[in-house]
């Protein structure tokens, strides 16, 4: 006899003695969810609230019950029924049970990765813990290298040397190769590139203690990219995918870099550090030289990378910035296709200048805080200068919804993995 407790959609009434307006109810065999009236995505929201309410419950295992469980339904209960440390045990039913089962692992991952303290999470250790999944699920059509420390230097990767070098853990940019085909001359048709700030004290632009309590998140766009490769591999995968992280640990000693420092990247382009806090797109901007030395015909970024996408957004929505306009439409009603919420902010040629330097090309930020007014448009425009092709082809998403510090009525504390799937997809595409 099955211990989990069984989970009904329910379009009738609320019976006698429920409060009006619950959203869950328990029943003579387990809980329903009250549904009536609601349009599909209603409905959707209504679910993933009362997989949160359930698990709240310390309910630990449920099974669905009935014929009403569409695939979106059951995903949007799994998303709202595990907990911050993937506790929770659905059983997916129906035609889309092994996809559903593969998006659940793949999710899974990317929260644990993104969760876990930086003591177990530095630089290399984030690139062996990627290799070795990614590894198992591509078997032999993965392959890697890993650059770290002086040889970053030895392969002009100044960005991720420079942020990375205060740090006893030592920078590395992890670049593996999934290659179906079998073939090593291959063309890219994609290269994924991650931010993968392990943790970032700002560096002497030193954040505050508050601000710094979840900046072990800020490689949530290296675990997104990864776990999102994970999931398109699963999904049958046959295309030549390039992930590129781009890792370092921002610390202070007497190393560090310092606001007024010069970096000259392999490109020949030169930023001034003017906010030592602005990190991330100091180390994208490696990522994508090394994309345009692969010919990826494709390119897609990910990052925890501004504050101010947040203000712009929400924590609800994920940013995408692209100078594409037919890439980005894909982009999003692929978005909307997977249930992940994604947001258009501008880019336009200009907002490369958005950040002048009468010492270097650009400098990587404004010297006001948050990077004054259009902040994360000015650092999808920082991308943009090291973007092959001038931009065509390229995608950059600003993960927003990537982390919440607290719960709330949708979602565990934590990672949400949120564009996983959307990027899953488009590789799939």
């Amino acid at each position: 006899m099955s211990s989990s407790v069984r989970i009904h959609l329910s379009e009738n009434e609320l019976p006698a003695g429920v409060r009006k307006n619950s959203i869950v109810f328990a029943t003579s065999d387990g809980y329903a969810i009250a549904v009536k009236d609601k349009s599909e995505a209603e409905k959707l929201l209504v679910i993933q609230k009362a997989g949160r309410k359930l698990e709240q419950l310390g309910i630990e295992s449920v099974e669905f019950a009935g014929d009403d469980w569409t695939k979106d339904a059951q995903w949007a209960f799994s998303i709202g029924f595990i907990d911050t440390l993937n506790k929770g045990d659905v059983s997916f039913t129906g035609d889309a049970a092994d996809e559903l089962t593969a998006m659940h692992e793949s999710f899974a991952w990317v929260r644990e990765l993104v969760n876990l303290p930086p003591s177990e999470i530095f630089p290399e250790a984030l690139c062996e813990r990627v290799v070795s999944e990614l590894s198992k699920v591509g078997g032999k059509a993965v392959s890697h290298r890993l650059v770290v420390g002086p040889e970053l230097l030895a392969e002009k990767r100044m960005g991720i040397h420079t942020v990375g070098r205060a740090s006893q853990h030592p920078p590395a940019m992890l670049e593996l190769d999934y290659n179906p085909t079998g073939n090593d001359k291959a063309e890219v048709d994609f290269a994924l590139i991650g931010k993968g700030i392990t943790f970032d004290t700002g560096g002497y632009s030193i954040k505050s203690s508050e601000g710094m309590v979840s900046m072990k998140c800020d490689m949530g766009g290296a675990a997104t990219v990864a776990g999102a490769l994970m999931l398109a591999i699963r999904q049958g995968l046959n295309k030549r995918v390039k992930l590129i992280l781009c890792c370092a640990e921002n610390m202070i000693d007497g190393s560090a870099y310092k606001n007024g420092d010069i970096i000259t990247y392999k490109d020949g382009q030169t930023v001034e550090v003017v906010n030592t806090d602005a990190e991330g797109r100091l180390v994208l901007a490696d990522g994508l030289i090394r994309a345009g030395e692969l010919g990826a015909k494709r390119i897609i970024d990910a990052a925890t990378l501004t504050g101010a996408a947040q203000v712009a957004v929400g924590k609800e929505y994920n940013a995408l910035f692209s100078v594409d306009d037919s890439y980005a439409e894909e982009a999003l009603a692929t978005a909307k296709k997977e249930q992940e919420n994604l947001w258009r902010l501008p880019l336009a040629p200009w907002h490369q200048f958005q950040c002048p330097s009468p010492f270097a090309d650009t400098a990587n930020s404004r010297p006001q805080k948050g990077g004054g007014t259009g902040g994360a448009s000015n650092a999808a425009g920082f991308l943009l200068r090291f973007a092959p092709n001038q931009g065509a082809g390229w995608l950059h998403f600003d993960l927003a919804a990537a982390y919440h510090g607290q719960s709330n009525s949708l979602f565990a504390a934590g990672a949400t993995a949120t564009g996983v799937r959307t990027i899953a997809s488009l590789l799939n595409a």
